[in-house]
């Protein structure tokens, strides 16, 4: 084996260990959404509720965030609501 080939092979084998850590990084940086995510998949098969009722929520909340139904229809009355000016 000569020099140039040996030093061919360092560079691939480090240049492989350097895209499989980044792969690992990338990995476990997402882990938290992903057990998140199978957490709430686990919560709604458990909760045993039907696709196609009237109580079941399509709507898609970001993790970590409550998904609350509106009591009243979704309507806020107006001048009691969180950013409108008064006057």
């Amino acid at each position: 084996m000569k020099w140039d080939e040996v030093t061919l092979v360092i560079l691939a084998a480090s240049g492989c260990v350097t895209l499989l850590l980044a792969q690992i990084s990338e990995v476990l940086a997402r882990l938290p959404q992903i057990i998140r995510a199978w957490r709430q998949v686990r919560h709604e098969l458990s909760a045993g509720t039907d696709p196609d009722s009237p109580n079941h929520s399509t709507r898609v909340t970001a993790p970590g965030t409550l998904a609350v139904e509106p009591s009243d229809g979704g309507h806020t009355p107006r001048g009691t609501g969180a950013g409108q000016d008064e006057g």
